[in-house]
This record gives structure tokens, C-alpha cells and sequence, in this order.
């Protein structure tokens, strides 16, 4: 399975299970360290922000997910955290949850030449994210999306 579709496989099965737990799935990542595949899954709740037991408490759901749908064949390493001061911001409902906020973006394609943005989240509408950088404004679409960062 390529990176792209596990990654696509883990937000599916994940999401619903975390939810239930009232935990929200924030990011999820598959990479390598150290030669070793990591998956790292932030998640965050709505008050209190994720403590200790919390990023155990949805590693112990997780693993257990994994295991069942077998998703990853190879050894691999699970690190469950908090999105931190830069979260990662991915959904839509998350563009309209922090408008006004200072963001870092990549896109896939360059938007107005540029594929690289620092800047305030302005809006989300139908689909485009709207950025305030340097006076100007930059609609950049949520396909064109590669990451994107709140920067506190």
C-alpha cells in the first residue's frame, strides 16, 4: 500500500474510534527514523488540552486498530501526541475554526508563482482557503494543499 493511501486507510478507521473517545484526530504522519517507519498521530480535545494519559489512552485504541485491519505489514514504531503550538490544520472546519490566526502553507502548485505562504488565515469558502500575506490576497484550494501550520 502506498504512503498516500495508508495514510487515507488510518484517517478512515482511525477518526470514529478517537471521536468516541472524545479525542479529535488532528494529523496523521508515516515516515522514517532512524531507518525504523514511524506513524505519528496528533490529536487534540476541546478543553484542557492532551495530557500523559490521554496520548496513552488513543495509543492503546490505536494499537489495537492496527492490529485488527493490519494495516501496516512492516515492524513499525506508534508515537500518539498533541498538535502543539504549530498545529497542523488539515480540515475544513479547522480553516473556519482559526480565522484571523497567523499560518504557514505549502501547496502542491505554485499559486500566483508562489508554493509557500506565511500569512493570516483570511477565510474558507467552497473549497479555497483565502490568506492575507504582505497586503495581498491568495486563494489557494484545499487539493492544492501539501501543509499547513498555525504559527504561534
Amino acid at each position: 500500500m502506498d504512503k498516500a493511501t495508508l495514510i487515507k486507510a488510518i484517517w478512515e478507521t482511525f477518526e470514529p474510534g478517537l471521536a468516541g473517545l472524545g479525542y479529535e484526530l488532528v494529523e496523521v504522519e508515516y515516515t522514517t527514523q532512524d531507518g525504523t517507519p514511524v506513524l505519528r498521530v496528533y490529536i487534540d480535545k476541546p478543553e484542557g488540552g492532551i495530557s500523559h494519559a490521554d496520548c496513552a489512552a488513543a495509543s492503546e485504541l490505536l494499537s489495537v486498530e492496527l492490529d485488527t485491519h493490519d494495516l501496516i505489514d512492516d515492524r513499525y514504531m506508534l508515537e500518539v501526541s498533541s498538535p502543539g503550538f504549530d498545529r497542523p490544520v488539515r480540515k475544513p472546519v479547522d480553516f473556519q475554526r482559526f480565522v484571523g490566526e497567523a499560518i504557514r502553507l505549502n501547496t502542491y502548485a505554485p499559486v500566483q508563482g508562489r508554493k509557500r505562504f506565511s500569512g493570516v488565515l483570511a477565510g474558507f469558502s467552497d473549497g479555497l482557503i483565502s490568506l492575507q500575506v504582505d497586503g495581498e490576497t491568495y486563494q489557494v484550494h484545499i487539493e492544492n494543499l501539501k501543509k499547513a501550520r498555525l504559527q504561534r
